[in-house]
């Protein structure tokens, strides 16, 4: 559990740095907003994670991230492809949260796979 803690705390750090860019640089607030909302909440939910009371809201905490990893992404194409950012600055923290989301992706089938929840 601690690269996904490590990383998804770095990812939260980078993500805030990159909102300050978005609203100071490209002044966008609208997107930007709903990018740090869920891009700051896969590290809060996998820190939820270590104090789950059962396997099942362990898998549950760690499906929360992930589903906002995926939403993050999502954000990311977004600025993308209305030419807010470049590729250079997608590829950037897109790379980060795919990262990210493999990390989740390989941890929860695990889980699930250690406890029969499939």
């Amino acid at each position: 559990m601690g690269q996904i803690q490590d990383k998804s705390l770095q990812f939260a750090v980078h993500s805030i740095s990159f909102y300050k860019y978005l609203c100071e640089t490209k002044n966008e607030y609208v997107i930007s907003k709903q990018f740090l909302r869920c891009s700051t909440s896969i590290g809060a939910n996998v820190r939820e994670s270590k104090n789950a009371v059962s396997n099942a809201d362990f898998i549950n905490k760690l499906s929360i991230a992930l589903k906002e990893a995926d939403e993050t992404q999502y954000w990311l194409e977004v600025l993308q492809l209305s030419e807010i950012i470049n590729n250079e600055e997608f590829d950037t923290m897109n790379n980060e949260v795919k990262e990210l989301i493999a990390l989740l992706t390989s941890i929860i089938k695990t889980s699930k796979e250690k406890n029969n929840l499939n």
